[in-house]
């Protein structure tokens, strides 16, 4: 049966296109109404740029292929977020701010969980340019409002800040291999496990790591953390940067997990996630990535999110069905033919019937056209 498609890919059928599309155009609109340019990068490029600056697990997603032209290997992209980097540091080269968004497929060689999509379509927003904690405050509101532009209402953004991890693995004097270790025990809120690969490290640091895993909640688990975290410079501030987030944005449902170190070795700052009660796993992600734009000749602040509009749409109850006239063949009836253009121009769906059609099965039509006397007039099917 070679019509079969790989396992994880799928075709997205009329009813499911529809509705992704619907919700592309509206996130996109609602970025550009924040002032977020819309770039389009390509689908693959050369593989060494294509994984300049990022993290080494994505090495692991990517397909790669041999240019028949040039005779370099190539990358299908299994992330954006790097080539947008690209665009700002190398094609775009502002001195300012740069509001950058995207939507695109991306190509991963695993699925990323047993209910994704090894065909993501990829959309987000990316910030650069500004270091200070007002640019994430505004993605992360940005975020909640394109959750919520997909009806998403009962979603949680989760909150975290990778620096502080870090501020205690260097105050520790921890090498890499055993920093790897424990932010894997740590991810994994593998409590015993951890007690027992930081036996030997000094008391307050220790205390402090331990804590970790149990340092989620509310906003007051970061009064809780200033508490029980050694004072720290970074650590200090990290917990400052994620308190005027929760203060600034009230009206949001966020929370703290301060143990949340998913992409620990490409973010550098604030990480948040947002999850929903009908997903199993975080339904977007997102956070500061400073430099990323170095290995292109520009290091630069950079903050943002993007998330799979495939699942975002498998949770969305937005409903795209629009009702559907049906019209007789216009032929060289002309008078049929302007009042069929005429309605298409006022935003209606309009099949012609060909010369001997039944009423299509695919659209929802519910309406038709008929002549009554010298006028065309519309109803129910």
């Amino acid at each position: 049966m070679n019509w079969l498609l790989p396992e994880y890919i799928a075709d997205a059928l009329p009813a499911e296109a529809a509705k992704l599309e619907a919700l592309r155009r509206r996130l996109l609109d609602l970025f550009a109404r924040h002032g977020y340019e819309l770039v389009m990068p390509p689908l693959l490029e050369y593989l060494d740029s294509l994984l300049t600056g990022t993290a080494e697990d994505l090495e692991l997603k990517t397909f790669q292929l041999a240019d028949q032209i040039s005779g370099r290997t190539l990358g299908v992209r299994a992330d954006m977020t790097p080539q947008v980097a690209r665009i700002d540091a190398h094609l775009l080269n502002r001195a300012g701010l740069a509001r950058l968004c995207y939507c695109g497929s991306v190509l991963h060689t695993l699925p990323a969980s047993k209910v994704a999509s090894r065909e993501p379509l990829q959309v987000g927003a990316e910030l650069y340019g500004y270091g200070g904690i007002e640019a994430d405050i505004e993605v992360v509101r940005l975020l909640a409002s394109a959750l919520q532009a997909c009806g998403l209402t009962g979603s949680r953004i989760d909150l975290g800040h990778v620096g502080i991890f870090q501020a205690l693995a260097e105050a520790v004097g921890l090498d890499a291999a055993r920093e790897d270790a424990l932010l894997t025990l740590m991810q994994s809120k593998d409590v015993p496990g951890l007690a027992e690969a930081c036996a030997d490290i000094e008391a307050p640091y220790r205390a402090a790591l331990l804590a970790l895993p149990t340092l989620y909640g509310g906003g007051e688990v970061l009064q809780r953390a200033a508490e029980v975290l050694p004072p720290l410079p970074a650590i200090t501030k990290a917990l400052e940067g994620l308190s005027r987030i929760v203060a600034a944005a009230p009206e949001l449902s966020l929370s703290i997990d301060l143990a949340d170190l998913r992409g620990y070795h490409y973010h550098n700052g604030v990480v948040f996630a947002a999850y929903h009660s009908r997903y199993p796993a975080a339904i977007a992600r997102g956070g500061r990535y400073d430099g990323a734009g170095k290995a292109f000749g520009r290091a630069r602040p950079a903050t943002g999110f993007s998330f799979d509009l495939r699942e975002v749409a498998g949770l969305s109850p937005v409903e795209v069905r629009p009702q559907a006239i049906v019209a007789p063949y216009a032929g060289d009836n002309g008078k049929l033919a302007e009042e069929i253009a005429r309605l298409r121009a006022a935003g209606e769906v309009v099949v012609e019937l060909l010369p001997g059609e039944a009423v299509p099965e695919g659209p929802n039509c519910t309406r038709r056209l008929r002549p009554a006397g010298c006028q065309w007039i519309i109803d129910q099917l």
